[in-house]
């Protein structure tokens, strides 16, 4: 080990990191008052810069994705990421700051002897955020982790921006937890199908057959890709993407030059049309909607990204919808009910999922055919769900939110909650979208909004558009505009009014 000095006191701004390097390490330094803490310089969840990052009431806030850790410790206390940072010996001596250029051994949670079983099922963001949290916390009863796929816990939001782009071979997909953790406590992994759950006897029983019994279950499966009731929709050539698997098959069928119709304006589906367009495909983009995700982000957002695609060459059909799919024995062709024929050998369904509930007994459905849980997530006695099957409350009405972030958060929740403390869900949904080297950030969850304030202008770059009911902010969109999506990550927390986010922002 050896000893560096870095930097010296009077250069640390207390509201952000400042990165520095210690022999081959590089590190961030964090000043607390005349305390400095030193962490690893880059975010364990996607490598974003952390001296980017900005320090918000004890928290440091990842510039990227939101990860947000405790200032003090490192601790991570928001995902996507969902490990520790790294922690170095800091201190300061005359002045200066010195380092380790090693770091500082990890302390492990006690581990008592428990006779319990938990039994994770999904192994999607949910679920993998859970058993993460689970095994942090020092769980040493018996923990089951099912999931369908043989190599799960991978980061399924790279498959529709970076795999079907060629720009991230499917096994390269980072996955969500590392080595170290998934040898932490008595973790089972296994693939499995859940062919049934009766809550009553707290037992599942999978699809070979066998029985599990459980004193508590996480549900996390996530959704199914919905294939709508169309002629010819079962033809080869029409797909869904979900899994690595039906990424290597999409990017194994498209062609650069070669046409593919995408079927949906979602941001899954605009996500796709953005990377096949990279990869050199012609891409037709079929919508029901003028706009493409103007309930969403309002009409003026809608239109830029709608323009961001056009300017690429990307080709929308709008407003109208698929009508058939044409083909013998292969796909062919789209039949659109405007009577625009599109030759293609290839689509993509971005018509939305379903959740993947058929399996539960013993407990009612939502129409949409979620599971209602409580605040603490909880859907029956030893049972909890979390993730898009998960009807919620949030801001006391119930809801259903499809983002990747969110399943982590309430992955997290409800894995404090089976190991009895009594979590509710508190935070900020959050999710990000990326488009043709553009990223746009959403906080916050705005279901009635009548307002929409902006600072800067989408159709010249970087902007922040304030969604409101009346003079109350809901949400937040943003392209650019780090610092501020920052501290607003953490101050939405609580009630925030126009002008006191206009405050903000500067």
């Amino acid at each position: 080990m050896t000893q560096y000095a870095v930097a010296r006191l009077e250069q640390l701004d207390p509201t952000r990191p400042l990165r520095v390097q210690a022999g081959s390490e590089e590190l961030i330094l964090i000043r607390q008052g005349d305390q400095v803490h030193a962490y690893q310089g880059n975010c364990p969840h996607a490598g974003a810069p952390l001296d980017e990052g900005l320090i918000c009431g004890g928290l440091l806030v990842c510039p990227w994705h939101k990860a947000a850790f405790a200032v003090d410790e490192g601790a991570v206390c928001e995902p996507p990421a969902l490990a520790d940072l790294r922690r170095y010996r800091a201190w300061v001596k005359d002045g200066e700051v010195w380092v380790d250029d090693l770091p500082l051994p990890r302390v492990e949670p006690p581990r008592h002897s428990d006779a319990r079983c938990f039994v994770v099922v999904g192994a999607g963001a949910a679920g993998a955020a859970a058993v993460a949290t689970l095994l942090a916390h020092g769980f040493a009863g018996k923990l089951i982790w099912l999931d369908q796929e043989r190599q799960p816990a991978y980061d399924r939001t790279s498959l529709s921006k970076f795999v079907i782009a060629g720009q991230m071979p499917p096994d390269e997909v980072p996955a969500l937890l590392d080595a170290g953790q998934l040898r932490q406590g008595q973790l089972d992994r296994r693939v499995g199908k859940v062919k049934a759950l009766d809550v009553k006897k707290r037992q599942i029983t999978l699809a070979d057959g066998h029985r599990i019994d459980y004193d508590a279950a996480l549900l996390a499966t996530g959704g199914k890709p919905q294939r709508p009731d169309l002629p010819g929709v079962d033809l080869p050539g029409v797909m869904t993407l979900r899994s690595r698997e039906d990424a290597a098959r999409l990017l194994d069928a498209a062609e650069p030059g070669q046409p593919v119709v995408i079927v949906g304006d979602g941001f899954i589906g605009l996500e796709a049309a953005a990377a096949l367009r990279s990869y050199g495909a012609q891409v037709h983009v079929v919508s029901r909607h003028p706009v493409p995700l103007a309930r969403q982000l309002g009409e003026r957002v809608g239109r830029c990204i709608r323009q961001l695609h056009e300017g690429k060459g990307v080709v929308f059909h709008s407003p109208t919808e698929v009508e058939r799919f044409l083909g013998e024995g292969k796909l062919e062709a789209v039949l659109l009910a405007n009577g625009e024929q599109l030759e293609t050998p290839l689509v993509l369904l971005g018509t939305g999922v379903k959740p993947a509930t058929g399996f539960i007994q013993g407990l009612p459905l939502a129409d949409d055919r979620s599971l209602t849980v409580n605040a603490a997530l909880q859907a029956g006695e030893g049972l909890w769900a979390a993730g898009d099957i998960a009807t919620f409350p949030l801001a006391g009405r119930p809801v259903r939110i499809e983002h990747w972030r969110l399943a982590q958060q309430h992955g997290v929740i409800a894995a404090c909650n089976m190991l009895g403390e009594q979590r509710r869900y508190a935070d900020v949904p959050f999710f990000w979208t990326y488009q043709h080297g553009r990223t746009y950030e959403v906080l916050g969850h705005a279901r009635d909004w009548n307002r929409i304030e902006f600072v800067g202008a989408p159709e010249n770059g970087d902007f922040i558009a304030l969604q409101c009911v009346a003079d109350q902010v809901e949400a937040v969109i943003a392209m650019g505009y780090s610092d501020a999506m920052a501290q607003l990550s953490q101050r939405l927390k609580r009630p925030l009014s126009l002008d006191q986010a206009l405050e903000l922002i500067g």
